[in-house]
């Protein structure tokens, strides 16, 4: 059938794994192309392989689901990405919508939200969990922008290397790598570098 609508599955727990092979696999315009534990994997596998729908989990061994999302999309810009997981933290899902993702579901959905998102998606729709549309009404859902020099300051922190040592590797004088460091406070709204690390790690930042 060429209407058919091809999906794969990204996700590293077995049941939901499981369950999920299962509601899709007895729908009769679905066709599970593939289930992966790893984002890595379904990455090579878009390579070669067109699929219209990825149900793609959060937090994964190694490339978390956002940053995952950014890499299938320049693989396939036109795949529909559903984030499906226990996180119902609105930056999170603000995140992941920026990444490029066209829903986001919790993991309690019922068998007939999920048909019902993957078609939805295909439309053209944006859908999220009920759980989650009071949360991103919210307005600590806003997430920080962050610049690429910001970003990679905030990474080299996390791996505890000095003011110093961060303008040597950025090639940037440490006066600039303290004012990234300031932006980052107040973009974060934390007082100090370890909050910066933690919340930052908290929303995918790192």
């Amino acid at each position: 059938m060429n209407n058919m609508i091809s999906v794969i599955i990204v996700d590293d727990h077995p049941l939901v794994l499981n369950g999920f092979e299962f509601i899709l696999n007895n729908h009769a315009d679905i066709k599970l192309l593939n289930t992966f534990t790893k984002a890595e994997d379904a990455l090579r596998f878009l390579e070669t392989n067109k699929v219209d729908v990825v149900l793609a989990d959060i937090n994964m061994p190694g490339m978390n689901g956002i940053d995952a999302t950014l890499a299938i999309k320049k693989i396939q810009s036109k795949v529909q990405i559903i984030a499906i997981s226990n996180i119902s933290e609105g930056s999170i899902v603000q995140r992941m919508l920026d990444a490029g993702a066209s829903g986001y579901l919790l993991k309690n959905i019922s068998a007939s939200e999920l048909i019902n998102a993957v078609h939805s998606v295909m439309k053209g729709n944006k859908i999220l969990s009920t759980e989650i549309e009071p949360i991103m009404k919210q307005p600590d859902s806003s997430v920080p922008k962050i610049t690429q020099r910001e970003h990679e300051v905030l990474r080299l922190m996390t791996t505890g290397k000095t003011t110093p040592q961060i303008a040597e590797q950025m090639f940037i004088s440490p006066l600039t790598v303290e004012s990234h460091r300031r932006n980052l406070l107040q973009k974060f709204k934390v007082n100090n570098s370890a909050s910066l690390i933690h919340k930052a790690t908290e929303m995918k930042f790192i």
